[in-house]
């Protein structure tokens, strides 16, 4: 069989498995040419053009284990495969990451524009790293900046660690292992850029199996999904320089947030690409909003 055929032979079976999909692909027939391709050795970039290829038997039993392990166990392709792409890069990603499918690619590929002036970011955050994906695809999108890039997982940031050196940017990216800002060398950053964790406790126990696949730690935050984001918010202004921005994503927690802390004037970007649930504040705004942040925070601690 070639491969074109044996592609919407297992898109075929894919479709009819009952699988999620959202992990790289939003259908059968690309998560099918994502399998047959990676079995054969064969780029994802689009790049690839022998349809006609006969498959060989070593091919096909490739094909077949993974087909078989992503039916029966329902994990994301990304994890049997050992890759994703994200802003038009592969990286390397394990069980101890999530896989990359953020919005915010389309906002590295444009450099941040027109929230901040690109050339003169010099200092890049990027917290909650996790594979590392965010801060490789802002080193190369932008080359002039360091970036500084944290984690409070050790397996993620060695997997962190590798991407870093499969593109080239170690002279530029610093891998810290801190608790959001806790262990974050001290500095003014013109650019924070964080998908931190924002599914809520409840909600991730209704999560099909392939999200349930990921590491809850980088997953869940606190009841309602904010806590990770809330000490952000009120921590942001002492790592900003004075023009600089905070990039965070909160996902489907953003009607959340909104409700409570009405007063933040949070700008919720669109996406030619499609995604959501992504907002940018500036460091002035940032500290206007501290004491609302706050008491939310001393209300929690009460609580708990």
């Amino acid at each position: 069989m070639n491969v074109k055929n044996r592609i919407h032979q297992v898109s075929r079976r894919l479709a009819g498995a009952g699988l999620f999909f959202g992990h790289g692909t939003d259908n059968a027939d690309d998560e099918a040419a994502w399998l047959v391709l990676h079995a054969i050795g064969a780029p994802i970039d689009g790049s690839f053009d022998q349809w006609d290829h006969k498959l060989t038997a070593d091919e096909e039993g490739r094909i077949g284990d993974l087909l078989h392990a992503r039916i029966n166990r329902r994990v994301p392709l990304a994890y049997l495969t050992g890759t994703a792409r994200f802003a038009g890069l592969e990286f390397e990603i394990s069980e101890d990451t999530l896989v990359p499918r953020s919005p915010l690619a389309e906002l590295i590929s444009d450099q941040f524009t027109p929230w901040i002036q690109p050339e003169n970011v010099v200092r890049i955050l990027d917290l909650c790293t996790g594979s590392g994906c965010i801060a490789v695809a802002v080193a190369l999108h932008m080359p002039w900046a360091e970036v500084v890039a944290s984690d409070i997982s050790p397996e993620a940031l060695a997997v962190a660690q590798r991407n870093v050196q499969r593109h080239e940017v170690q002279s530029r990216v610093r891998l810290v292992e801190s608790d959001l800002f806790q262990s974050v060398p001290a500095s003014r950053y013109d650019l924070i850029v964080t998908n931190p964790p924002y599914v809520p406790g409840g909600v991730v126990r209704q999560l099909p199996d392939e999200y349930r696949a990921e590491p809850e730690l980088g997953l869940v935050s606190g009841e309602d999904g904010l806590d990770a984001c809330l000490v952000i918010l009120r921590e942001a202004p002492e790592f900003l320089s004075p023009a600089g921005i905070l990039v965070c994503e909160v996902g489907e927690s953003a009607p959340t947030l909104e409700q409570i802390l009405p007063a933040v004037p949070f700008l919720w970007l669109e996406f030619a690409a499609g995604g959501s649930g992504v907002f940018v504040l500036t460091r002035d705004e940032l500290v206007q909003a501290r004491p609302a942040v706050d008491a939310i925070l001393e209300n929690r601690s009460h609580v708990t």
